[in-house]
């Protein structure tokens, strides 16, 4: 094995050790090798940090800089991202295990995000009121929170600290981000691409640790404003209580359970390919993974079959490797309960078409064949929960209603496919779906200028698109009156 890389936290503009000294391992999926030592945080750390921010915002030369000076330092960010994109792309496949043709490819990509706030920066304005009370000028002011703490988990990192980052600063922000304790290397690489820019000491700072106390101190600090977070449903509602303690907005973009609805008239040959990119791209670890997969009575066993063959084509291995079209999985913790939840499948009337192990050939690493499971019911586990893996149900349905309700019976609500050649039925359906995102005749879609969010357990709030950056904003009414005349009395009123 090679030797450990050891990393240090991005506060104040420096690079720290934890307050406590204390280290954790990060490991390599691939290999299940620990590479790399990450400073574990303690809650004297994070309050370093929120200082740090708060100071940044409130007395610091980013208090100080205009809209436009904001947007040039981004604008900036994102030109300098495409020249370490093969640096950054390595650090979060060795971390998560996720393709390095993918992550590379994000790497570069997410520079759109940064050059789409940075033109937003200085075109967040109020307005002025026609207001109903003569001699008055009233107007709004759109002002920037204060100190955003940004918690992200361990897949899409690059993606997740973009949508997050880019609109917060935009609008005058500062921010501390909680890297996730499975994967905090690219997040502190991306802050050695930060460092380079010249952003003023605090303006985004990077600690790393475990939910509590780390992520606890941050959320529940009494100078954080807004709490932005992305990860699972247990983990927000600790998240909810804790902004009990400041009061902070808070936005979550939690887990999901999407459906992926083929009917009878779709294009066969595309709607396979939306399979395989919605389940079996990044091994499944996308929230967004269309997991459920309904399929109309006249096709199913057509396409379940293509799926199969499909599936049984993908070639999983060394992620850094580009002729892999599959990695692992993250951590040990997915492959148990994926393994332990398609055998409750199994024992319970389901059918594995394809898949359900890990793969003979790859003695090392956290390996899981891609997996059709064709199952007779919506009720059993395999459909209910999220897996976060290669591991698609696939469920018959026998017309368009029947398709909305099985579509719509589960706790979650962050995305949906539907193929079909019917655009009246397209647009029908994409109104009946409980989803913050519907994907029609395509999968897995994402651009800067788009919202992303979910309903119900998915959570609430958006990232991405124009509202996202007033979302990182106050409103302050102003009052002016232009009388030259004094006010008058309050207790002479007629």
């Amino acid at each position: 094995m090679s030797e450990l890389k050891n990393y240090q936290m991005f506060v104040d503009g420096s690079w720290i050790d934890a307050a406590g000294g204390g280290l954790f391992e990060s490991v390599n999926p691939s290999t299940g090798e620990v590479w790399a030592m990450i400073p574990e945080a303690n809650a004297t750390d994070v309050d370093r940090a929120v200082k740090a921010a708060h100071h940044a915002f409130t007395e610091g030369p980013w208090s100080r800089m205009t809209a436009t000076e904001r947007g040039q330092l981004l604008r900036k960010l994102g030109d300098i991202l495409a020249e370490h994109s093969e640096s950054l792309g390595r650090a979060e496949t060795i971390d998560t295990g996720k393709l390095f043709k993918e992550t590379r490819w994000q790497a570069r990509y997410i520079a759109d995000f940064f050059h789409y706030y940075a033109g937003l920066a200085d075109k967040v304005h109020g307005d002025t009121l026609p207001i109903d009370k003569p001699n008055m000028w009233t107007m709004t002011l759109r002002e920037p929170l204060g100190v955003v703490a940004a918690v992200v988990p361990w897949n899409s990192q690059l993606f997740l600290v973009a949508v997050k980052i880019a609109p917060a600063l935009a609008a005058g922000n500062t921010v501390v981000l909680k890297a996730s304790e499975h994967a905090s290397a690219p997040m502190l690489e991306f802050a050695k691409v930060f460092e380079e820019v010249g952003f003023p000491p605090g303006v985004f700072n990077v600690v790393t640790g475990f939910g509590d106390p780390c992520g606890k101190a941050l959320t529940s600090h009494p100078l954080v404003d807004r709490i932005s977070f992305t990860g699972g449903a247990e983990t927000a509602r600790h998240v909810i209580r804790n902004s009990a303690e400041n009061f902070a907005q808070v936005s979550l973009e939690l887990g999901g359970k999407s459906p992926l609805i083929i009917f009878e008239d779709a294009d066969i040959e595309s709607a396979v390919n939306g399979v395989l990119l919605s389940i079996f791209s990044a091994s499944g670890q996308s929230c967004v993974a269309a997991s459920r997969l309904l399929l109309h009575d006249a096709i199913h066993d057509e396409v379940l079959a293509r799926v199969v063959q499909r599936a049984g084509e993908i070639r999983i291995g060394d992620p850094l490797d580009d002729a892999s079209q599959m990695g692992p999985l993250a951590t040990q913790a997915q492959m148990d309960n994926i393994v332990a939840t398609v055998a409750d499948a199994e024992a319970n009337g389901a059918t594995v078409m394809h898949g359900g192990r890990q793969p003979a050939t790859l003695e090392r690493g956290w390996f899981y064949e891609p997996t059709v499971v064709a199952c007779p019911s919506q009720s059993l586990s395999i459909v209910q929960k999220e897996l976060f893996g290669p591991v698609v149900s696939a469920i018959r349905f026998k017309d368009e209603p029947d398709a909305i309700r099985l579509a719509n019976d589960t706790r979650f609500g962050l995305a949906a496919g539907v193929f079909t050649a019917d655009t009246g039925r397209a647009l029908r359906v994409t109104k009946a779906l409980r989803a913050g995102i519907v994907w029609v005749n395509t999968y897995r879609m994402v651009s800067p200028l788009a919202p992303f969010g979910g309903y119900k357990e998915s959570g609430y709030g958006r990232e991405s698109g124009l509202q996202a950056i007033y979302d990182y904003t106050r409103l302050k009414t102003v009052w002016l009156n232009t009388s030259p005349d004094p006010i008058a009395d309050p207790f002479m009123m007629q």
